[in-house]
Protein backbone atom coordinates (compact mmCIF):
# COMPACT_ATOMS: atom_id res chain seq x y z
CA UNK A 1 0.00 0.00 0.00
CA UNK A 2 1.38 3.38 -0.97
CA UNK A 3 0.76 6.61 0.85
CA UNK A 4 -1.42 9.18 -0.90
CA UNK A 5 -1.36 12.81 0.23
CA UNK A 6 -3.69 15.75 0.36
CA UNK A 7 -2.55 19.20 -0.72
CA UNK A 8 -2.09 20.27 2.90
CA UNK A 9 0.01 17.20 3.66
CA UNK A 10 2.15 17.71 0.56
CA UNK A 11 2.80 21.31 1.55
CA UNK A 12 3.85 20.18 5.03
CA UNK A 13 6.17 17.49 3.65
CA UNK A 14 7.69 19.96 1.21
CA UNK A 15 8.15 22.50 4.00
CA UNK A 16 9.77 19.90 6.23
CA UNK A 17 12.45 19.17 3.63
CA UNK A 18 13.18 22.87 3.16
CA UNK A 19 12.89 24.21 6.71
CA UNK A 20 13.81 21.23 8.90
CA UNK A 21 16.18 19.21 6.71
CA UNK A 22 17.67 22.27 5.02
CA UNK A 23 17.36 21.38 1.34
CA UNK A 24 16.87 24.64 -0.61
CA UNK A 25 13.60 24.89 -2.52
CA UNK A 26 15.52 25.58 -5.74
CA UNK A 27 17.21 22.17 -5.39
CA UNK A 28 13.85 20.43 -5.04
CA UNK A 29 12.56 22.37 -8.04
CA UNK A 30 15.54 21.31 -10.13
CA UNK A 31 15.04 17.68 -9.13
CA UNK A 32 11.37 17.88 -10.08
CA UNK A 33 12.16 19.43 -13.45
CA UNK A 34 14.81 16.80 -14.17
CA UNK A 35 12.30 14.02 -13.50
CA UNK A 36 9.74 15.55 -15.86
CA UNK A 37 12.40 16.06 -18.52
CA UNK A 38 13.54 12.44 -18.12
CA UNK A 39 10.01 11.15 -18.71
CA UNK A 40 9.60 13.38 -21.75
CA UNK A 41 12.90 12.24 -23.23
CA UNK A 42 12.03 8.61 -22.56
CA UNK A 43 9.21 9.02 -25.08
CA UNK A 44 10.63 11.65 -27.42
CA UNK A 45 14.29 10.66 -27.81
CA UNK A 46 13.77 8.80 -31.08
CA UNK A 47 12.11 11.79 -32.74
CA UNK A 48 14.06 14.68 -31.24
CA UNK A 49 14.48 16.56 -34.51
CA UNK A 50 10.75 16.57 -35.27
CA UNK A 51 9.64 17.64 -31.80
CA UNK A 52 8.29 21.11 -31.06
CA UNK A 53 7.76 21.45 -27.31
CA UNK A 54 5.82 24.24 -25.61
CA UNK A 55 5.96 24.65 -21.82
CA UNK A 56 3.00 26.70 -20.60
CA UNK A 57 3.81 28.17 -17.19
CA UNK A 58 1.90 30.05 -14.53
CA UNK A 59 3.35 32.52 -12.05
CA UNK A 60 3.77 30.14 -9.10
CA UNK A 61 6.28 27.44 -8.27
CA UNK A 62 4.54 24.97 -10.57
CA UNK A 63 5.33 27.45 -13.31
CA UNK A 64 8.92 27.50 -12.10
CA UNK A 65 9.04 23.73 -12.52
CA UNK A 66 7.83 24.15 -16.09
CA UNK A 67 10.39 26.82 -16.93
CA UNK A 68 13.16 24.57 -15.62
CA UNK A 69 11.83 21.70 -17.74
CA UNK A 70 11.98 23.91 -20.84
CA UNK A 71 15.56 24.93 -20.08
CA UNK A 72 16.72 21.34 -19.50
CA UNK A 73 15.11 20.12 -22.71
CA UNK A 74 16.62 22.97 -24.72
CA UNK A 75 20.07 22.21 -23.37
CA UNK A 76 19.51 18.59 -24.38
CA UNK A 77 18.91 19.62 -27.96
CA UNK A 78 15.12 19.85 -28.12
CA UNK A 79 13.35 22.75 -29.80
CA UNK A 80 11.53 24.15 -26.79
CA UNK A 81 9.63 27.38 -26.11
CA UNK A 82 7.93 29.02 -23.15
CA UNK A 83 4.46 30.54 -22.97
CA UNK A 84 3.81 32.51 -19.79
CA UNK A 85 0.37 32.88 -18.19
CA UNK A 86 -0.61 35.15 -15.33
CA UNK A 87 0.39 38.44 -13.78
CA UNK A 88 4.18 39.00 -13.81
CA UNK A 89 3.85 40.95 -10.55
CA UNK A 90 2.57 37.79 -8.81
CA UNK A 91 5.51 35.58 -9.71
CA UNK A 92 7.14 33.74 -6.85
CA UNK A 93 10.83 34.21 -6.12
CA UNK A 94 11.62 30.73 -7.44
CA UNK A 95 9.60 31.27 -10.61
CA UNK A 96 11.44 34.52 -11.36
CA UNK A 97 14.80 32.88 -10.67
CA UNK A 98 13.97 30.13 -13.17
CA UNK A 99 12.96 32.71 -15.76
CA UNK A 100 16.28 34.51 -15.32
CA UNK A 101 18.19 31.24 -15.77
CA UNK A 102 16.09 30.36 -18.82
CA UNK A 103 16.81 33.75 -20.35
CA UNK A 104 20.54 33.21 -19.82
CA UNK A 105 20.17 29.87 -21.63
CA UNK A 106 18.28 31.61 -24.45
CA UNK A 107 15.03 29.67 -24.03
CA UNK A 108 12.58 31.51 -26.31
CA UNK A 109 9.34 32.95 -24.96
CA UNK A 110 6.39 33.10 -27.36
CA UNK A 111 3.31 35.28 -27.06
CA UNK A 112 0.97 33.19 -29.19
CA UNK A 113 -0.06 29.57 -28.80
CA UNK A 114 -0.25 29.28 -32.57
CA UNK A 115 3.34 30.36 -33.25
CA UNK A 116 4.12 26.79 -34.31
CA UNK A 117 2.41 23.45 -34.66
CA UNK A 118 3.58 22.06 -31.34
CA UNK A 119 3.93 18.30 -30.95
CA UNK A 120 4.21 18.30 -27.15
CA UNK A 121 2.56 20.56 -24.58
CA UNK A 122 3.80 20.74 -20.99
CA UNK A 123 1.22 22.10 -18.54
CA UNK A 124 2.75 23.95 -15.58
CA UNK A 125 0.07 26.58 -14.98
CA UNK A 126 -1.36 25.54 -11.61
CA UNK A 127 -0.06 23.12 -8.98
CA UNK A 128 -1.80 21.11 -6.29
CA UNK A 129 -2.75 24.15 -4.23
CA UNK A 130 -5.48 25.35 -6.60
CA UNK A 131 -8.93 25.47 -5.00
CA UNK A 132 -10.73 28.29 -6.83
CA UNK A 133 -12.48 28.02 -10.21
CA UNK A 134 -10.31 28.63 -13.26
CA UNK A 135 -11.51 31.82 -14.94
CA UNK A 136 -10.55 34.55 -17.40
CA UNK A 137 -7.39 34.21 -19.45
CA UNK A 138 -6.39 31.05 -17.59
CA UNK A 139 -9.59 29.35 -18.73
CA UNK A 140 -9.06 30.53 -22.29
CA UNK A 141 -5.51 29.18 -22.37
CA UNK A 142 -6.44 25.75 -20.97
CA UNK A 143 -9.35 25.49 -23.42
CA UNK A 144 -7.01 26.31 -26.30
CA UNK A 145 -4.41 23.80 -25.12
CA UNK A 146 -7.01 21.03 -24.91
CA UNK A 147 -7.90 21.62 -28.54
CA UNK A 148 -4.34 21.26 -29.80
CA UNK A 149 -3.41 18.00 -31.49
CA UNK A 150 -0.33 17.29 -29.40
CA UNK A 151 0.97 14.95 -26.72
CA UNK A 152 0.11 16.58 -23.40
CA UNK A 153 2.08 16.28 -20.17
CA UNK A 154 1.09 17.77 -16.81
CA UNK A 155 3.61 18.81 -14.16
CA UNK A 156 2.54 17.40 -10.75
CA UNK A 157 -1.20 17.67 -11.51
CA UNK A 158 -3.29 18.80 -14.50
CA UNK A 159 -4.16 22.47 -14.12
CA UNK A 160 -7.76 22.87 -13.01
CA UNK A 161 -7.96 19.63 -11.01
CA UNK A 162 -8.59 19.87 -7.26
CA UNK A 163 -5.69 18.02 -5.66
CA UNK A 164 -7.82 16.70 -2.80
CA UNK A 165 -11.07 15.69 -4.49
CA UNK A 166 -10.30 15.28 -8.19
CA UNK A 167 -13.02 17.81 -9.01
CA UNK A 168 -12.78 19.88 -12.18
CA UNK A 169 -12.48 23.52 -11.14
CA UNK A 170 -14.37 25.00 -14.07
CA UNK A 171 -12.01 23.57 -16.68
CA UNK A 172 -9.05 21.20 -16.52
CA UNK A 173 -6.07 20.40 -18.71
CA UNK A 174 -6.49 17.02 -20.43
CA UNK A 175 -3.15 15.28 -19.96
CA UNK A 176 -1.91 12.08 -21.54
CA UNK A 177 0.78 11.82 -18.87
CA UNK A 178 1.13 13.37 -15.43
CA UNK A 179 4.47 13.34 -13.63
CA UNK A 180 3.64 13.94 -9.98
CA UNK A 181 6.22 14.45 -7.27
CA UNK A 182 7.04 12.28 -4.23
CA UNK A 183 3.50 10.99 -3.60
CA UNK A 184 0.36 10.46 -5.64
CA UNK A 185 -2.15 13.17 -4.82
CA UNK A 186 -5.69 12.20 -3.85
CA UNK A 187 -7.11 14.18 -6.76
CA UNK A 188 -5.18 11.98 -9.20
CA UNK A 189 -7.01 8.90 -7.88
CA UNK A 190 -10.57 10.22 -7.91
CA UNK A 191 -12.70 11.01 -10.94
CA UNK A 192 -12.79 13.19 -12.93
CA UNK A 193 -9.21 14.13 -11.98
CA UNK A 194 -8.01 10.60 -12.63
CA UNK A 195 -9.37 10.82 -16.18
CA UNK A 196 -7.73 14.19 -16.83
CA UNK A 197 -4.36 12.95 -15.52
CA UNK A 198 -3.89 10.14 -18.03
CA UNK A 199 -1.03 7.87 -17.08
CA UNK A 200 0.45 8.90 -13.72
CA UNK A 201 4.12 8.51 -12.83
CA UNK A 202 5.20 9.21 -9.25
CA UNK A 203 8.72 10.65 -9.39
CA UNK A 204 11.22 10.57 -6.54
CA UNK A 205 12.39 14.16 -6.12
CA UNK A 206 13.88 13.89 -2.64
CA UNK A 207 10.76 14.59 -0.58
CA UNK A 208 10.05 11.77 1.84
CA UNK A 209 7.58 10.80 4.53
CA UNK A 210 7.94 12.49 7.89
CA UNK A 211 6.69 11.53 11.34
CA UNK A 212 5.34 15.08 11.50
CA UNK A 213 2.72 14.18 8.88
CA UNK A 214 0.86 11.06 9.97
CA UNK A 215 -0.34 9.08 6.95
CA UNK A 216 -4.09 8.48 6.80
CA UNK A 217 -4.61 7.93 3.08
CA UNK A 218 -3.44 4.92 1.09
CA UNK A 219 -3.60 3.51 -2.41
CA UNK A 220 -3.94 -0.26 -2.62
CA UNK A 221 -1.74 -1.92 -5.23
CA UNK A 222 -1.89 -5.25 -7.03
CA UNK A 223 1.07 -6.51 -5.02
CA UNK A 224 -0.97 -6.03 -1.83
CA UNK A 225 -2.95 -9.12 -2.76
CA UNK A 226 -0.03 -11.07 -1.24
CA UNK A 227 -1.21 -9.92 2.19
CA UNK A 228 -4.10 -12.37 1.82
CA UNK A 229 -3.04 -15.60 3.53
CA UNK A 230 -3.06 -18.95 1.80
CA UNK A 231 -5.10 -21.77 3.25
CA UNK A 232 -3.24 -23.52 6.05
CA UNK A 233 -2.35 -27.11 5.27
CA UNK A 234 -3.87 -28.53 8.46
CA UNK A 235 -7.15 -26.65 8.17
CA UNK A 236 -10.70 -27.85 7.60
CA UNK A 237 -13.91 -26.31 6.34
CA UNK A 238 -14.59 -24.89 9.78
CA UNK A 239 -11.12 -23.37 9.94
CA UNK A 240 -11.72 -21.47 6.73
CA UNK A 241 -14.77 -19.68 8.01
CA UNK A 242 -18.53 -20.01 8.16
CA UNK A 243 -20.54 -17.22 6.58
CA UNK A 244 -24.23 -16.59 7.07
CA UNK A 245 -25.87 -14.78 4.15
CA UNK A 246 -29.16 -13.16 5.16
CA UNK A 247 -30.52 -12.27 1.76
CA UNK A 248 -33.19 -12.72 -0.86
CA UNK A 249 -36.86 -11.83 -0.61
CA UNK A 250 -39.36 -14.12 -2.40
CA UNK A 251 -38.29 -14.42 -6.03
CA UNK A 252 -35.06 -12.46 -5.42
CA UNK A 253 -32.59 -15.29 -5.05
CA UNK A 254 -29.98 -13.90 -7.44
CA UNK A 255 -28.42 -11.54 -4.92
CA UNK A 256 -28.10 -14.31 -2.34
CA UNK A 257 -26.58 -16.62 -4.95
CA UNK A 258 -23.99 -14.06 -6.07
CA UNK A 259 -22.98 -13.11 -2.52
CA UNK A 260 -22.54 -16.75 -1.55
CA UNK A 261 -20.65 -17.44 -4.78
CA UNK A 262 -18.30 -14.53 -4.11
CA UNK A 263 -17.49 -15.97 -0.68
CA UNK A 264 -16.86 -19.45 -2.08
CA UNK A 265 -14.64 -17.99 -4.81
CA UNK A 266 -12.14 -16.68 -2.26
CA UNK A 267 -11.97 -19.89 -0.25
CA UNK A 268 -14.63 -19.71 2.45
CA UNK A 269 -15.23 -23.06 4.14
CA UNK A 270 -19.01 -23.03 4.57
CA UNK A 271 -21.92 -20.79 3.58
CA UNK A 272 -25.47 -20.88 4.89
CA UNK A 273 -28.14 -18.75 3.24
CA UNK A 274 -31.09 -17.50 5.27
CA UNK A 275 -33.75 -16.71 2.69
CA UNK A 276 -37.40 -17.02 1.71
CA UNK A 277 -38.88 -20.48 1.12
CA UNK A 278 -39.65 -19.53 -2.48
CA UNK A 279 -35.91 -19.34 -3.15
CA UNK A 280 -35.07 -22.82 -1.90
CA UNK A 281 -35.27 -24.80 -5.14
CA UNK A 282 -33.45 -22.32 -7.40
CA UNK A 283 -30.66 -21.81 -4.85
CA UNK A 284 -30.23 -25.52 -4.22
CA UNK A 285 -30.09 -26.02 -7.97
CA UNK A 286 -27.63 -23.21 -8.72
CA UNK A 287 -25.43 -23.56 -5.63
CA UNK A 288 -25.67 -26.98 -4.00
CA UNK A 289 -22.51 -26.22 -1.99
CA UNK A 290 -24.45 -23.77 0.19
CA UNK A 291 -26.71 -24.75 3.05
CA UNK A 292 -30.16 -23.18 3.24
CA UNK A 293 -32.38 -22.13 6.10
CA UNK A 294 -35.83 -20.88 5.21
CA UNK A 295 -37.06 -20.94 8.80
CA UNK A 296 -36.83 -18.45 11.63
CA UNK A 297 -34.40 -19.98 14.12
CA UNK A 298 -32.13 -16.99 13.74
CA UNK A 299 -30.34 -17.52 17.05
CA UNK A 300 -29.16 -20.95 15.93
CA UNK A 301 -27.97 -19.53 12.61
CA UNK A 302 -26.04 -16.72 14.26
CA UNK A 303 -24.44 -19.05 16.77
CA UNK A 304 -23.26 -21.24 13.88
CA UNK A 305 -21.52 -18.57 11.82
CA UNK A 306 -18.35 -16.50 12.06
CA UNK A 307 -19.42 -13.63 9.80
CA UNK A 308 -22.85 -12.31 8.79
CA UNK A 309 -23.81 -10.81 5.44
CA UNK A 310 -27.04 -8.83 5.70
CA UNK A 311 -29.13 -7.23 3.00
CA UNK A 312 -28.65 -8.34 -0.62
CA UNK A 313 -32.07 -8.57 -2.25
CA UNK A 314 -33.84 -8.85 1.10
CA UNK A 315 -36.37 -6.12 0.35
CA UNK A 316 -37.64 -3.31 2.54
CA UNK A 317 -40.87 -4.80 3.86
CA UNK A 318 -41.84 -4.83 7.53
CA UNK A 319 -40.79 -8.48 7.76
CA UNK A 320 -37.42 -7.70 6.18
CA UNK A 321 -36.91 -4.84 8.62
CA UNK A 322 -37.59 -7.11 11.58
CA UNK A 323 -35.07 -9.64 10.30
CA UNK A 324 -32.36 -7.06 9.60
CA UNK A 325 -32.79 -5.42 13.01
CA UNK A 326 -32.62 -8.76 14.80
CA UNK A 327 -29.40 -9.79 13.10
CA UNK A 328 -27.77 -6.38 13.52
CA UNK A 329 -28.54 -6.27 17.23
CA UNK A 330 -27.63 -9.89 17.87
CA UNK A 331 -24.39 -9.75 15.86
CA UNK A 332 -23.39 -6.60 17.71
CA UNK A 333 -23.96 -8.32 21.04
CA UNK A 334 -21.97 -11.35 19.91
CA UNK A 335 -19.16 -9.17 18.48
CA UNK A 336 -19.42 -10.91 15.10
CA UNK A 337 -18.29 -9.14 11.92
CA UNK A 338 -21.09 -7.96 9.65
CA UNK A 339 -21.15 -6.96 5.99
CA UNK A 340 -24.18 -4.67 5.57
CA UNK A 341 -25.24 -4.12 1.99
CA UNK A 342 -28.07 -3.17 -0.37
CA UNK A 343 -31.52 -3.29 1.26
CA UNK A 344 -29.85 -3.67 4.63
CA UNK A 345 -28.48 -0.16 4.09
CA UNK A 346 -31.80 1.14 2.78
CA UNK A 347 -33.52 -0.13 5.91
CA UNK A 348 -30.80 1.41 8.08
CA UNK A 349 -31.50 4.73 6.38
CA UNK A 350 -35.19 4.34 7.33
CA UNK A 351 -34.27 3.38 10.91
CA UNK A 352 -31.32 5.55 11.97
CA UNK A 353 -31.73 4.33 15.55
CA UNK A 354 -30.16 1.06 14.40
CA UNK A 355 -26.81 2.83 14.13
CA UNK A 356 -26.35 1.96 17.79
CA UNK A 357 -25.66 -1.62 16.64
CA UNK A 358 -22.79 -0.61 14.36
CA UNK A 359 -19.23 -1.24 15.52
CA UNK A 360 -15.73 -1.34 14.08
CA UNK A 361 -16.47 -4.94 13.01
CA UNK A 362 -19.25 -3.80 10.67
CA UNK A 363 -18.51 -3.05 7.01
CA UNK A 364 -21.10 -0.97 5.15
CA UNK A 365 -20.97 -1.05 1.34
CA UNK A 366 -23.15 1.77 -0.03
CA UNK A 367 -23.15 2.94 -3.61
CA UNK A 368 -23.77 6.65 -4.13
CA UNK A 369 -27.56 6.32 -4.12
CA UNK A 370 -27.56 4.36 -0.86
CA UNK A 371 -25.03 6.79 0.59
CA UNK A 372 -27.41 9.62 -0.21
CA UNK A 373 -30.21 7.88 1.66
CA UNK A 374 -27.96 7.14 4.64
CA UNK A 375 -26.70 10.71 4.94
CA UNK A 376 -29.65 12.71 3.63
CA UNK A 377 -27.37 14.38 1.07
CA UNK A 378 -27.71 14.65 -2.69
CA UNK A 379 -25.46 12.42 -4.76
CA UNK A 380 -24.04 15.47 -6.52
CA UNK A 381 -22.96 16.85 -3.14
CA UNK A 382 -21.36 13.56 -2.07
CA UNK A 383 -19.44 13.31 -5.33
CA UNK A 384 -17.72 16.62 -4.63
CA UNK A 385 -15.62 14.94 -1.93
CA UNK A 386 -15.91 11.16 -1.77
CA UNK A 387 -13.15 10.78 0.80
CA UNK A 388 -14.82 13.19 3.20
CA UNK A 389 -18.20 11.52 2.69
CA UNK A 390 -16.86 8.05 3.50
CA UNK A 391 -14.86 9.30 6.48
CA UNK A 392 -17.80 11.19 7.93
CA UNK A 393 -20.12 8.17 7.84
CA UNK A 394 -17.42 5.93 9.32
CA UNK A 395 -16.72 8.42 12.10
CA UNK A 396 -20.42 8.85 12.86
CA UNK A 397 -21.17 5.13 13.08
CA UNK A 398 -17.88 3.62 14.17
CA UNK A 399 -18.15 1.18 11.26
CA UNK A 400 -16.07 0.79 8.10
CA UNK A 401 -17.55 2.50 5.04
CA UNK A 402 -16.84 1.08 1.58
CA UNK A 403 -18.17 3.82 -0.70
CA UNK A 404 -18.63 2.15 -4.08
CA UNK A 405 -18.02 4.22 -7.17
CA UNK A 406 -15.84 4.19 -10.27
CA UNK A 407 -13.03 4.65 -7.75
CA UNK A 408 -14.04 2.96 -4.48
CA UNK A 409 -13.07 4.57 -1.17
CA UNK A 410 -12.79 2.54 2.05
CA UNK A 411 -12.74 4.52 5.30
CA UNK A 412 -12.38 3.40 8.92
CA UNK A 413 -13.69 5.33 11.91
CA UNK A 414 -10.16 6.45 12.89
CA UNK A 415 -9.79 8.30 9.58
CA UNK A 416 -7.59 5.77 7.82
CA UNK A 417 -8.72 5.60 4.21
CA UNK A 418 -7.84 3.42 1.23
CA UNK A 419 -8.47 4.04 -2.46
CA UNK A 420 -8.55 1.26 -5.02
CA UNK A 421 -7.55 1.99 -8.60
CA UNK A 422 -8.43 -1.53 -9.75
CA UNK A 423 -11.63 -2.14 -11.71
CA UNK A 424 -13.27 -1.03 -14.93
CA UNK A 425 -16.61 0.19 -16.38
CA UNK A 426 -17.70 -3.37 -17.11
CA UNK A 427 -18.17 -3.88 -13.38
CA UNK A 428 -21.08 -1.45 -13.41
CA UNK A 429 -23.47 -4.35 -13.92
CA UNK A 430 -26.27 -5.95 -11.93
CA UNK A 431 -24.98 -8.16 -9.13
CA UNK A 432 -21.44 -6.80 -9.03
CA UNK A 433 -22.05 -5.32 -5.59
CA UNK A 434 -23.47 -8.62 -4.33
CA UNK A 435 -20.26 -10.36 -5.41
CA UNK A 436 -18.22 -7.71 -3.58
CA UNK A 437 -20.23 -8.37 -0.42
CA UNK A 438 -19.39 -12.07 -0.58
CA UNK A 439 -15.74 -11.39 -1.33
CA UNK A 440 -15.50 -9.01 1.62
CA UNK A 441 -16.96 -11.63 3.93
CA UNK A 442 -14.54 -14.20 2.54
CA UNK A 443 -11.54 -11.92 3.00
CA UNK A 444 -12.46 -11.19 6.62
CA UNK A 445 -12.79 -14.94 7.14
CA UNK A 446 -9.23 -15.49 5.88
CA UNK A 447 -7.91 -13.86 9.04
CA UNK A 448 -10.11 -15.71 11.52
CA UNK A 449 -7.54 -18.42 12.25
CA UNK A 450 -5.34 -15.72 13.86
CA UNK A 451 -2.18 -17.17 12.34
CA UNK A 452 -2.08 -14.24 9.98
CA UNK A 453 -3.91 -11.01 10.60
CA UNK A 454 -4.02 -7.38 9.64
CA UNK A 455 -4.39 -4.67 12.25
CA UNK A 456 -7.97 -3.66 11.52
CA UNK A 457 -11.19 -4.44 9.68
CA UNK A 458 -10.77 -1.38 7.46
CA UNK A 459 -7.52 -2.62 5.97
CA UNK A 460 -9.00 -6.07 5.41
CA UNK A 461 -12.02 -4.52 3.67
CA UNK A 462 -9.67 -2.49 1.47
CA UNK A 463 -8.00 -5.73 0.39
CA UNK A 464 -11.41 -7.18 -0.43
CA UNK A 465 -12.19 -4.17 -2.61
CA UNK A 466 -8.82 -4.58 -4.34
CA UNK A 467 -9.48 -8.28 -4.99
CA UNK A 468 -12.93 -7.48 -6.40
CA UNK A 469 -11.43 -4.86 -8.73
CA UNK A 470 -8.64 -7.14 -9.90
CA UNK A 471 -11.19 -9.90 -10.52
CA UNK A 472 -13.21 -7.47 -12.62
CA UNK A 473 -10.12 -6.55 -14.61
CA UNK A 474 -9.47 -10.21 -15.36
CA UNK A 475 -13.09 -10.65 -16.43
CA UNK A 476 -12.85 -7.61 -18.71
CA UNK A 477 -9.68 -8.97 -20.28
CA UNK A 478 -11.50 -12.20 -21.13
CA UNK A 479 -15.00 -10.95 -21.96
CA UNK A 480 -14.58 -7.24 -22.66
CA UNK A 481 -16.24 -4.54 -20.60
CA UNK A 482 -19.43 -4.65 -22.67
CA UNK A 483 -20.06 -8.37 -22.32
CA UNK A 484 -19.03 -9.21 -18.76
CA UNK A 485 -21.50 -10.13 -16.02
CA UNK A 486 -21.28 -10.41 -12.25
CA UNK A 487 -20.63 -14.13 -12.49
CA UNK A 488 -17.49 -13.40 -14.49
CA UNK A 489 -16.17 -11.41 -11.52
CA UNK A 490 -16.72 -14.46 -9.30
CA UNK A 491 -14.56 -16.56 -11.60
CA UNK A 492 -12.00 -13.76 -11.82
CA UNK A 493 -11.61 -13.68 -8.03
CA UNK A 494 -10.57 -17.33 -7.96
CA UNK A 495 -8.07 -16.68 -10.76
CA UNK A 496 -6.52 -13.73 -8.93
CA UNK A 497 -5.95 -15.83 -5.82
CA UNK A 498 -4.63 -18.76 -7.84
CA UNK A 499 -2.00 -16.56 -9.47
CA UNK A 500 -1.06 -14.31 -6.54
Amino acid sequence: MKQIVTCKEMKALDGNMIEEIGIPSCVLMERAALKVAEELERTLADKKQEERILCVCGSGNNGGDGVAVARILKLHGYRTSLYLVGNPDHRTVEMQRQLDIAAACQVPVVNNLETEEYTTIVDAIFGVGLSRPVEGSYRDVIMALNQLNAWKVAVDIPSGVNGDTGAELGIAFHADLTVTFAFRKAGLCLYPGRKFAGKVIVADVGIYASDKVKPYLWQTEKTDIHFLPDKIVDGNKGTFGKILVVAGSPGMCGAAYLSASGAFAVGIGMVKIVTAEENRIPLQTMLPEAMLDCGDDFAKDLDWCDIVVIGPGIGTTYQAAEKVQWFLEAASGAAKPVILDADGLNLLAQHPEWKQYLTSHVVMTPHMGEMGRLTGKKVSELQKDRIAAARELAAETGAVCVLKDACTVTAASDGNTWISLAGNPGMATAGSGDVLTGILAGVLAMFLNKRTELPDTGRQAALGVLLHGMAGDLAAKEKGTAGMKAGDIVRGASEVLKNK
